[in-house]
């Protein structure tokens, strides 16, 4: 599959170039263009009712996927998600797949699985509002990052400690411990709450700005017009 990710690294948009009759999924909404050419086909993202409602809960991300096919005559779709970041590609084997935020995902080739239900990160993260996916298969995911895209490739035994919020994605070949950071005082007082300690070999993959302290810095801004509209 011929494909080109444009205006690296603030604004990037992956576009797709399908022969006919390839296809690619990509989550619901994050399509920005397409040609006549191609036939889309939305579904739930799992055939289990319980596992589309398991990954609404927890992740918050849609019920449905899309997927893109090009009929007889080959033609472009492009995508974009909804943070100003960057876009990277991970390819997926049989013994090296991923497990990845679950709001980065963008899109992905056949063969590629989304594990929904894997709930190896969800007694750890859930208290932050995160959750994590497991990638399996052979093929391409492509995910989106907020804020430039971070690589590190650790040896074996080598560990690398990572913030949360700024945790995209590793390699399942690596083991992961979720902690918090530090003692009690610097939980609380330190702003960093939970800790990820990922120990290779394998690829770590960091956003390099953190959604949450932007959503922090916005509502100072919003909330004096807010509270001066209350009175």
């Amino acid at each position: 599959m011929k494909y080109e990710i444009r205006y690296k690294p603030s604004y990037s948009m992956l576009v797709v170039d399908l022969e006919p009759r390839e296809k690619i999924t990509a989550e619901s909404g994050s399509m920005t263009y397409m040609d006549p050419s191609i036939e889309v086909h939305t579904r739930k993202r799992e055939k289990s009712l319980l596992g589309s409602l398991g990954l609404k809960i927890l992740g918050r991300q849609s019920f449905w996927v899309n997927d893109y096919t090009a009929s007889r005559d080959s033609g472009e779709v492009a995508f974009v998600s909804a943070p100003v970041g960057d876009i990277e590609t991970l390819e997926v084997k049989p013994n090296q797949g991923y497990v990845i935020q679950k709001s980065a995902y963008i899109a992905s080739t056949e063969n590629v699985d989304l594990d929904v239900k894997w709930e190896g990160f969800t007694k750890g993260l859930f208290g932050q509002g995160l959750f994590m996916i497991k990638v399996r298969g052979e093929g391409t995911i492509f995910i989106n990052t907020f804020g430039a895209i971070d690589k590190h490739t650790l040896k074996p035994g080598q560990t690398l400690i990572v913030d949360n919020f700024h945790l995209v994605a590793f390699s399942d070949t690596c083991n992961y411990k979720v902690t918090k950071f530090g003692g009690l005082k610097e939980t609380l007082l330190g702003g960093e709450g939970l800790v990820t300690k990922i120990t290779g070999p394998g690829d770590v993959y960091i956003q390099t700005k953190n959604l949450r302290e932007f959503v922090e810095w916005l509502w100072t801004l919003i909330e004096p017009r807010v509270k001066s509209r209350a009175r």
